[in-house]
């Protein structure tokens, strides 16, 4: 089976179980035993082992040897022996405490383009137009419109602005004028019936009544002293 129909096989079996950080490394010019090295990490010994049962069964439907399998029992690290590759699949510290990337990864194998594509934005995807929003319809070059006022209504205005200093000038005038305001015929009439009444005669004033609370006059009675005879 040509390589890269094989490493293309073991991608996809190992994303339809949604294996985690996948990557291929190229090991012809390190070995001679196998042409590529394939590592990508489980979350448990159940995705592990699912993991490695999916990379055969895909390989084997499509024609392919299977050479071994090992590691089965525990899922810790299980590994897919396909004679011209090698498939690692290891639990995230397992792989970490190993690096087999700093044995094998010096040539990465970049994969399809359509599985290593990155995703569009939701930024980048052109918003859809609704047609009944005032706010999202295309703007339209409106011609400005020059608006003329009559020259009549500046004439005025300008006379009104004119005639109102005239207009403070009379009100300041009319400051400290009187007004004489004629009396009204019923004042009039009763200021005549006044001069028509005869003038009262002035009485003398009365004597003063003695206070109730002066003391009464004392009366003196003298005796006679009879003379015998």
């Amino acid at each position: 089976m040509d390589i890269k129909k094989l490493q293309t096989l073991v991608v996809d079996a190992l994303e339809d179980v949604k294996g985690q950080d996948i990557a291929v490394f190229e090991t012809s010019h390190l070995t001679s035993l196998f042409d590529r090295i394939a590592i990508v990490s489980g979350t448990s010994n159940r995705q592990t082992k699912a993991l490695a049962a999916s990379v055969r069964n895909k390989v084997k439907d499509a024609g392919g040897d299977i050479i071994g399998m090992e590691g089965e029992d525990t899922g810790e690290w299980v590994l897919v022996d396909l004679g011209d590759m090698i498939v690692h699949i290891m639990q995230a510290p397992i792989r970490a405490y190993y690096r087999l990337e700093e044995i094998w990864g010096d040539k990465p194998v970049k994969l399809g383009a359509a599985k290593r594509a990155p995703k569009k934005a939701a930024g980048d995807e052109p918003k859809k137009v609704s047609g009944h929003l005032a706010a999202s319809k295309a703007n339209v070059d409106a011609t400005p419109v020059i608006e003329k006022k009559a020259p009549a209504k500046k004439a005025t205005a300008a006379t009104a602005a004119k005639k109102a200093p005239a207009k403070k000038a009379t009100a300041s005038k009319a400051v400290g004028k009187t007004v004489k305001v004629a009396p009204t015929k019923t004042e009039t009439a009763a200021v005549k019936a006044l001069k028509a009444l005869p003038e009262k005669k002035v009485r003398a004033p009365r004597a003063a009544k003695p206070a109730a609370d002066a003391a009464p006059a004392k009366t003196v009675i003298k005796r006679i002293k009879k003379v015998e005879a």
